[in-house]
């Protein structure tokens, strides 16, 4: 039996600038799959095409050319509030700055995806509950973001990310404002969603230890994938020193 496929993507490009000026062109023809339930890390130096590539993939910018599936639906065709529904109910997003509102407390930062999808108080209050127990963070539901440690503020946009239970969890360098306990802390508990409840992730990050959680890395350069390493049987150390050697070579 096929695995599910929940990202396709299909020779997509990024040209930036009006046609009779200069144009940069930030992707050259990506083409890739993520199946359900795997975990996918997208490495590249600044200015290779990853940042562009991830606002694509969640629905923050549209491509010049090519498509964008995501679980089955062709995102490049949707507009408006099609879009705005299709974002709030099949994407997770988790962003290096957090991104929390600090006028409400986690719980309703948390809530604040099934609120605008106008799911009842009575429906929301079990299903933050339940993330929030998944991730750790009960006993600080009731803090404001400027009440709690930056690995815990991650957390809570961790669990707003999933607690509408999206197709897909998008990081993009999620651990790049933490530091190094707090960052493996929350690249556990990823690791751990995506092992034991099958959450899809995509993982976009310069960083070789976050990378080394993935289970398969495309490499992009110049807006192309390169190089693609999968881990396969190998542990996690010797996977990290496998990306360590291969951007060595890629950034020469």
């Amino acid at each position: 039996m096929n695995a599910k496929k929940v990202v396709e993507i299909n020779e997509v490009t990024k040209t930036y600038g009006k046609k009779n000026q200069k144009q940069y062109q930030a992707l050259k023809g990506v083409s890739f799959e993520v199946e359900s339930g795997e975990f996918v890390g997208i490495m590249g130096a600044s200015g290779s095409g990853k940042t562009t590539l991830l606002n694509i993939l969640s629905t923050l910018d549209k491509p010049t050319s090519g498509s964008v599936k995501i679980n089955g639906n062709d995102v490049t065709e949707l507009k408006g509030n099609q879009l705005a529904d299709f974002r709030s109910s099949e994407i997770g997003f988790i962003f290096q700055d957090f991104n929390l509102l600090e006028s409400l407390t986690a719980r309703e930062n948390i809530a604040l995806p099934l609120s605008l999808q106008n799911v009842s108080p009575k429906e929301i209050a079990p299903k933050v509950e339940s993330i929030a127990k998944t991730l750790g963070i009960e006993s600080i539901l009731d803090s404001y973001p400027t009440e709690v440690s930056g690995g815990q503020k991650q957390r809570i946009a961790a669990a707003r990310a999933l607690v509408h239970n999206p197709s897909v969890l998008f990081g993009d360098e999620p651990t790049g404002a933490l530091d190094s306990q707090s960052a493996t802390e929350l690249l556990d508990t990823m690791r751990k969603l995506n092992e034991q409840q099958q959450v899809s992730i995509l993982l976009v990050t310069h960083d070789p230890y976050s990378a080394s959680y993935a289970k398969r890395i495309l490499f992009i350069k110049d807006g192309q994938i390169g190089t693609e390493l999968t881990r396969g049987d190998k542990s996690q150390q010797d996977f990290y020193q496998e990306i360590l050697v291969e951007l060595g070579t890629f950034q020469d």
